[in-house]
């Protein structure tokens, strides 16, 4: 009889991984605590739940390593990315999902598997016997997390996430804001409409600046420490680094027309993105915030188009604990000092949705290998899976160690390539090629 693989977490990755196990035939119990016990974060008990964005970025796998990433796990039979297409919305380039049937899917998906299992409740111990996979994700419940900390003789490095307020479409107003895809990035009329702008002049950005400077926050407990993660930065934090870093960051204008004063250029420009295949509901682009709610409504209504805005849903923070993979974990994400318990996703310090359930991809495979007792090696650093199980387990410096978006930097060079901004469209694309065929290569192998 086959040996049960035991996964603890059912986000992106611990879904992953159940679904890759289960598929090569090995008997899979996946171990999800909510509902039964919750999260800051989480609205629902379904597995695979987005809590922040809605969006997988990029899904350009030519010039894009997360796009490449995309196209690998696709390549791999993904659950993850076979339901976000499944449940895609206009997002011009990127990859964004109607979040709640995402979700349902993803559940219904590994509820219906045969080799699949899911147990409902919290597992606070580290076990001692059998292979089991732990992907419990940036939010890893206090016991478990001190558990981890216990056998690793280390406490888990930890920094802070933001999520982003989402706004009921019907409140806004369209006779400020219109609809426009950066560029008009997109194939068809409703990608290239895919995202709420709504305009600022240079006194109203001004204001607001200040209005995001002075707000109310959330304030640390006394002891706790952490830094961010630079992708998802709270917008006040951004704010505090210098008046125009929203103006080049998420509030840019560039690419944009407004078509109630076409011959007016917006010095800001704030996006909203949908939210749902209904388009009921929207999400605030690049808005993470740790403003009290009181504070948030009040600011966010200074924004033009917003100021009779209703929220679905305000921003807050939460705290994100991940391992020090570098020190903790071989090649076989495997716990240096228990092998039969394997990492996945957030927990082991990549960053996002699709790198949390390109860990969980691999874990499941390389558990379940283990399992059938079949010899596999991670993926090639060539590859956009290779390249973040390289960084995690040795390719980074431990003593700096922070969560990693994946990224061409990651990759070994291209032999023969111009470097350099004017030479880079021919390398990304050299890099995406070679990553392909030795992907294809390893599955197969």
């Amino acid at each position: 009889m086959t040996e049960t693989l035991h996964i603890i977490g059912g986000g992106m990755a611990g879904s992953e991984a159940a679904w890759q196990a289960a598929n090569a035939g090995v008997p899979v119990v996946l171990h999800e605590m909510r509902p039964k016990v919750g999260t800051f974060a989480h609205q629902t008990g379904l597995l695979g739940e987005m809590v922040c964005s809605n969006s997988f970025r990029s899904d350009d796998s030519e010039q894009n390593a997360v796009g490449l990433l995309h196209w690998e796990m696709r390549a791999a039979n993904g659950l993850i990315m076979a339901t976000a297409d499944k449940h895609k919305l206009p997002a011009g380039g990127a990859l964004a999902v109607d979040r709640d049937p995402f979700a349902q899917s993803v559940t219904d998906a590994l509820l219906a598997h045969p080799n699949v299992t899911v147990e409902y409740g919290e597992i606070t111990e580290l076990p001692t016997e059998g292979q089991w996979i732990i992907a419990t994700g940036p939010l890893t419940s206090g016991a478990l997390a001190q558990a981890i900390a216990t056998e690793t003789g280390a406490e888990a490095l930890a920094f802070f996430d933001a999520i982003a307020p989402i706004v009921y479409a019907e409140s806004i107003d369209m006779d400020k804001a219109w609809m426009q895809s950066r560029y008009d990035k997109g194939e068809t009329e409703e990608e290239r409409t895919a995202y709420l702008n709504c305009p600022m002049d240079k006194e109203q950005y001004e204001a607001f600046i200040d209005a995001l400077l002075a707000a109310d926050k959330t304030e640390f407990r006394e002891g706790e420490t952490a830094g961010y993660f630079d992708g998802c930065l709270p917008i006040e934090v951004m704010a505090e680094r210098g008046r125009e870093t929203l103006r080049f960051g998420p509030m840019k204008p560039v690419g944009l027309t407004n078509p109630h004063q076409p011959d007016v250029k917006a010095y800001a420009v704030v996006q909203l993105r949908r939210d749902n295949k209904l388009g009921t509901l929207y999400n605030i682009v690049g808005f993470q915030t740790k403003m009290k709610y009181g504070a948030q409504t009040d600011v966010f209504k200074m924004i033009p188009g917003l100021q009779d805005a209703s929220f679905a849903r305000l921003g807050g923070i939460h705290r994100n604990s991940f391992i020090n993979s570098p020190t903790l974990l071989d090649d076989q994400m495997r716990l240096r000092t228990r092998p039969n318990i394997r990492f996945a996703g957030q927990i082991t310090g990549v960053e996002g949705y699709v790198e949390s359930a390109a860990m969980g991809l691999l874990a499941g495979r390389l558990a379940s290998a283990e399992i059938l007792g079949q010899t596999a090696s991670a993926p090639p650093d060539t590859t956009a899976t290779g390249a973040l199980i390289t960084h995690i387990t040795g390719g980074a410096e431990a003593k700096t160690f922070q969560p990693m978006n994946v990224n061409f930097g990651l990759f070994p060079p291209v032999e023969g390539l111009k470097s350099g901004r004017r030479g880079r469209k021919d390398r990304y694309k050299a890099y995406t090629d070679r990553a392909k065929v030795d992907w294809q290569g390893w599955l197969a192998g």
